[in-house]
């Protein structure tokens, strides 16, 4: 039955799972952007740690008894890009990076929720289901004594580590649970053969932008998706979907695109972003709006100009990319990745009348936590979020007389 389904552990769906690197809350903006582009993965956990004693005992029975450390919140190339972005840091991209961290985290509680290996699945779920992104559940691990120790003595104040309070962490995510549930579809029968639209789980509220409006008028909308880990939509005049400026996109890019948000249409920023690199004539388009608008440092900072050293412009110069990806790899690496990696801004779509779990598949499939909802004449209805969908599984358990 579906309700002894639900007793599972948290730790069965860590299984497997990578330890989570991560930077204290004292490092630099700097430093996280940094830590992104020499990591795999999108985000970045922030720890909080805390001296209780001055002097640590290393002891196998003590190991972290010194230093208690939360795992505070989590930050993406997003989060950097969007700061970048803001009026005050956008004559002076260097004197920006040089904040504390937590300048780019975001304010919203409760989005990153700790949670021990023991909880239950549907405590994870009731944490999600409260605005949680991602928990944080301690992994078993091989570490030794040595490397321990060797940890706690010279902890990390700025670079990225693994370990926190003696142990590893993993992240917990939506995609983790959905997976999960879809392996035991069956359970729930006849839930996921029903309808989107029949189970009323399309959000209508929904962020969304003119193809033709400056991107940089989507910075907070931006923003917001990535706390509600959904999508900007990008309409024509009668509202039919054009495409998307996704957090997902953004995060496998480089911080330069913030250079492009400020000064393109939102249609352009799309076409900037799409396929692993900007098009040539766009970044002309963009280093010839910086220099309208005076904004000089960032013009510097990011090496949109031609490279220094030279005597005048010539053809392969005013080509030059403004994303050097040997600078930061972001947009190379990308190109290595499957196939949904380089999907860019072609949005994922299903009708109202699809099954519940076809759309399931379909986000898991495309990696990502959503899907638009659009008609047959690609009029926008709205959006269907992994979250939609857990608040239903649990509604259904409770039909069946669970009680969380």
């Amino acid at each position: 039955m579906a309700v002894s389904f639900l007793a599972n552990v948290v730790s069965d769906l860590c299984l497997g799972k990578p330890a989570l690197r991560s930077l204290p809350i004292s490092a630099t903006v700097a430093d996280a952007l940094a830590a992104l582009k020499n990591t795999d993965d999108n985000f970045i956990s922030v720890w909080d740690c805390v001296d209780h004693s001055a002097k640590v005992e290393f002891g196998d029975d003590n190991v972290g008894v010194g230093r208690e450390c939360r795992c505070v919140g989590k930050v993406c190339m997003v989060d950097v890009i969007c700061y970048l972005c803001r009026d005050e840091n956008l004559l002076s991209p260097s004197a920006a990076l040089k904040a504390p961290v937590s300048a780019i985290l975001p304010k919203i509680p409760g989005l990153v929720r700790h949670l021990e290996p023991s909880s239950r699945l549907w405590e994870a779920i009731d944490l999600i289901l409260q605005g949680a992104q991602n928990l944080v559940v301690p992994i078993q691990t091989e570490l030794s004594s040595y490397s321990r120790r060797k940890q706690l003595q010279k902890p990390s104040t700025t670079g990225p580590t693994t370990i926190h309070n003696g142990r590893e962490f993993c992240w917990l995510t939506q995609e983790d649970v959905i997976r999960f549930l879809l392996g035991s579809i069956g359970l729930f029968s006849p839930l996921p053969a029903l309808s989107v639209d029949t189970l009323g789980i399309i959000t209508t509220d929904i962020l969304a932008i003119d193809y033709y409006s400056p991107a940089s008028s989507a910075i907070g909308a931006i923003s917001r998706s990535l706390s509600e880990q959904t999508s900007v939509a990008v309409v024509d005049g009668d509202g039919g979907l054009i495409g998307e400026i996704s957090p997902f996109t953004l995060a496998c890019c480089d911080e330069t695109v913030a250079a492009a948000i400020t000064t393109l249409s939102s249609g352009d920023l799309m076409a900037y972003i799409d396929c692993g690199g900007p098009p040539e004539d766009l970044v002309r388009v963009v280093k010839a709006r910086l220099k309208e608008k005076n904004l000089e440092g960032m013009l510097e900072e990011f090496n949109i100009l031609t490279a220094s050293g030279t005597s005048s412009s010539s053809s392969s110069s005013d080509e030059e990319s403004l994303l050097s990806t040997s600078r930061s790899g972001r947009y190379s690496r990308s190109m290595s990745y499957s196939a949904r990696m380089v999907r860019r801004a072609e949005a994922i779509v299903c009708h109202p009348k699809s099954s519940l779990v076809a759309v399931m598949i379909q986000a898991i499939a495309h990696r990502v936590n959503y899907v638009w909802v659009v008609e047959d004449d690609c009029s926008l209805v709205g959006i269907v979020t992994f979250c939609n969908m857990l608040k239903i599984f649990r509604e259904h358990l409770e039909t069946m007389g669970w009680k969380g």
